[in-house]
């Protein structure tokens, strides 16, 4: 959360209340630049950042983060729910309710307004407001007397969070969870904010405060309030379902935004530490995206220089993350940000949204670079995921928290206790190489959290280090006389020692909710990741918490959870998903993202495993997205199916944060579809993702920083023609796996991979029905051949070839030849 984000929203309430605004509150243009202020400098789904550079005391508080113990009292309403969220709080004395019709009955029977609480299970802050005022006897009191008090997951509906959110963040230029809003009876928002301390501090409105004033101003100044927030609710209406004024797209779109948004981007680049922007830094794998797809775009245009210095941005920064605190070196995978420039002490939870993109980044550079490095870095966050994060029928996880005990029975918990180390720990673990490991990992007896003044400015982590690798294994090895595998390994068996101490220490809360989308992005990681690292030389050493395993065994993690999706999260008669799953589906529908980001997930599952099932599936996928959530009329996708009539705004999403939007996804989505079907099917799609692109036409032009993957997208689709790679042979064979691999060898984000067997009945009736000329191709490719490979472009198919070799240099052709072009 922002210093701002809370006192400012409720400032007018320590005085009288201000007449209420003209009609239009905002205007449009107004209320748009401000959407787009807030989420172009807070990336979403992200933490509140904690408030170490507020008030010491607000820094004292993080100590304190966990739920205290309920102490006998009984369950509350919220003891009957699934998410782990609102099981935190079931045993609060607030007399909480799910969202739903008997908390808005009991509102417009006591004709009092709702306080709605919103936040997540691994959320820092709402750790730290439900210990502060929602376990207090007294602030219960004032909630339960005064107020129908809400709590919602913003995980499970994140429907009902982005109404609430994009109030706060319109009207007052940022927001974060917790979000701490109030509500008329019927649901429209009257003032809002995001943590309070309990009490009024430094000039800051405490909560308790804010009750009071709410009470007095909806007891004195109740009709204004309500004109107010019908107001607000028809402004932000009008702005977030934004319609085409044509459904064409203008011939520069591509070009202006992706040439925007890289030198945008490339303006904040920061030299010294990486990354694209300054501290807090948050890693946004979309940013890295374009930057990767704009060095591919001038590798064709034969502007080599320009590559170059993009290319060493995008692995700078990613050399840095790696070696940075935000990289959790004993266990694997990436925390959510850094509270400082170098990428070195970051809040502590691990979301798997993060995960699954990072991956894919990686598996790009890794391909561009052809650096180990970054493939094992890829290694490093799939297998803590498969560790850690997978249940038993193949489900993917949410998140972990950033808050656990120092110790077993510890009365609270503290922000990142599972993941730092004293000196003296690190002596007793590693024996006689823990002098080694210290100078690696920047280890000192003070603790090491002084890199920079942001770093920890209350002594927080006092005496504690977050290990860092200030300097890469091949100057330290050297430094040390040993060779780079020797030491490399020395540092691994380190690293499991460590593991195993640190999971003897009470461990961070493991959110087992399983999001539909976001299994989407690990999917499409997984995936890749089973052809992309086949790349990689051969006797490759792999270190702890690498496992070096077969990247076949990626592929099968990726079906597994496809498949616990299908099974119970999808209704086969209704062709309709399920939001989220945590001892059964959610009440929630699928949103958009759930949608586009799976489909995404199961193009990548056909493209790089070959069962045209997935791909089946992602068309009936699309089928349904487009019946629920497709502006036929204006064009683009509105993020919820508009069914419940307690949501009450339908937004068009487009920001491309912390996960890209749904809109950007399906453009991309439409954009792979089209060039997989004939003509008839292909313009179908190709006229969505033009209507899409026409509405956001202006954002595109006049803010492309804020939608990297979408402005990737336009450029997609003002390629003459996309290319195509169709594989035809016995799938099952290695001499066909081997030209998969072959394929996947060379980054190439304007490539189409289709894999057919024309022995299996089935595909082939299938390839008959969707595109004639595939199933013509796969029938007149040379017999007797275990695998043939097709390229075609421009709309002209070169001759077939037969080995690997001769594939990869087809595909390094088709590069140079776009170049001299």
């Amino acid at each position: 959360m922002s210093s701002a984000a809370s006192a400012p929203v409720f400032s007018h309430l320590l005085g009288p209340l201000p007449p209420p605004p003209p009609t239009p509150m905002l205007s449009t243009l107004l209320l748009r630049h401000r959407l787009a202020a807030a989420a172009s400098s807070s990336p979403t789904h992200s933490t509140p950042l904690r408030l170490r550079a507020l008030v010491v005391a607000a820094a004292a508080m993080s100590s304190s983060s966990a739920p205290a113990p309920h102490g006998g009292r009984k369950p509350n309403r919220l003891a009957a729910e699934h998410s782990p969220y609102l099981l935190q709080h079931a045993h609060n004395p607030v007399d909480w309710y799910p969202w739903g019709d008997e908390a808005f009955q009991k509102a417009r029977a006591k004709d009092v307004p709702i306080f709605l609480s919103i936040g997540y299970s691994t959320c820092h802050w709402c750790h730290v407001m439900e210990v502060e005022s929602f376990e207090n006897e007294e602030v219960a009191k004032l909630l339960n007397d005064w107020f129908v008090s809400i709590k919602v997951d913003r995980e499970e509906r994140p429907d009902v969070d982005k109404v609430y959110m994009t109030y706060v963040s319109a009207l007052h230029g940022g927001g974060g969870w917790p979000l701490s809003v109030f509500l008329s009876p019927d649901l429209k928002p009257l003032m809002g904010g995001t943590y309070f301390p309990p009490d009024d501090k430094y000039g800051r409105p405490g909560f308790k405060t804010v009750l009071r004033k709410v009470k007095e101003a909806w007891e004195t100044k109740r009709e204004a309030l309500e004109r107010s927030g019908n107001l607000v609710i028809e402004q932000l209406r009008d702005a977030l379902s934004t319609k085409a004024s044509s459904q064409d797209v203008p011939n520069d779109l591509a070009a202006v935004s992706v040439d925007q948004c890289v030198e945008q981007l490339a303006s904040r680049y920061d030299p010294k530490f990486g990354g694209f922007g300054s501290a807090p830094k948050f890693p946004r794998p979309v940013e890295d995206y374009i930057m990767l797809y704009k060095f591919r775009k001038h590798m064709e245009a034969g502007k080599e220089s320009e590559a170059l210095n993009i290319k060493k941005m995008v692995t700078h920064t990613l050399d840095c993350m790696a070696r940075g605190g935000v990289h959790d070196h004993v266990g694997g995978g990436f925390h959510r940000y850094s509270v400082d420039e170098c990428w070195h002490i970051p809040h502590f939870e691990k979301m798997l949204y993060d995960q699954g993109q990072i991956v894919n980044v990686y598996l790009d550079t890794f391909l561009i670079t052809g650096d180990e490095y970054y493939s094992i870095v890829a290694r490093d966050i799939l297998d803590y995921l498969r560790r850690d994060m997978i249940g038993k029928e193949g489900e993917i996880f949410s998140a972990e928290d950033a808050d656990s005990a120092e110790y077993e029975g510890a009365p609270r918990k503290k922000e990142g206790a599972f993941y730092v180390w004293t000196s003296k720990e690190i002596e007793d673990t590693l024996g006689e190489n823990a002098e080694l490991f210290k100078n690696h990992y920047y280890v000192k007896s003070s603790g090491n959290c002084d890199l920079s003044p942001m770093s920890d400015p209350h002594n927080e982590f006092s005496c504690k280090n977050v290990l860092i690798e200030r300097k890469p294994a091949s100057s330290m090895a050297s430094k040390c006389g040993k060779s780079l595998d020797e030491y490399s390994q020395i540092l691994g068996d380190c690293r499991q020692k460590l593991f195993h101490v640190r999971s003897k220490r009470p461990r961070p809360h493991l959110d087992d909710k399983v999001i539909v989308s976001w299994n989407g992005l690990a999917i499409s990681a997984f995936a890749r990741a089973s052809q992309i690292l086949k790349s990689g030389p051969s006797g490759t050493l792999f270190n702890f918490p690498v496992t070096g395993c077969n990247p076949v065994e990626y592929l099968e993690v990726a079906e597994n959870a496809a498949n616990f999706i299908k099974e119970k999260l999808y209704d086969a008669s209704s062709k309709r998903l399920h939001h989220s799953y945590r001892n059964g589906p959610s009440k929630a529908p699928g949103f958009l993202d759930d949608y586009a980001f799976l489909i995404s997930g199961l193009l990548d599952l056909y493209e790089f495993g070959g069962k045209t099932e997935w791909l089946l599936w992602a068309v009936q996928l699309q089928v349904t997205q487009d019946d629920l959530f497709l502006d036929k009329q204006g064009g683009g996708y509105f993020n919820t199916p508009g069914e419940d009539p307690s949501v009450l705004l339908r937004v068009k999403e487009d920001y491309d944060g912390a996960e890209p939007s749904g809109n950007s996804v399906a453009a991309i989505n439409l954009i792979r579809l089209s060039s997989i079907f004939d003509v008839s099917k292909s313009t179908g799609y190709k006229s969505s993702v033009e209507h899409l692109l026409a509405v956001f036409e202006t954002r595109l032009r006049q803010l492309s920083i804020a939608l990297p993957l979408m402005c990737c997208a336009a450029d997609m689709l003002s390629v003459p023609s996309r290319k195509q790679v169709v594989l035809v042979g016995q799938k099952g064979s290695e001499e066909f796996q081997d030209m998969v691999a072959a394929t996947f060898s060379l980054y190439d984000p304007n490539r189409t991979v289709i894999q057919i067997d024309p022995r299996n009945t089935e595909e082939m009736e299938f390839w008959d029905c969707n595109n004639a000329d595939i199933a013509q191709m796969a029938r007149s490719s040379p017999l007797g051949e275990p695998a043939v490979a097709h390229v075609c472009q421009d709309f002209k198919c070169s001759p077939p070839v037969t080995s690997p070799g001769a594939l990869r240099e087809l595909l390094n052709k088709t590069l140079v030849a776009a170049s001299s072009a």
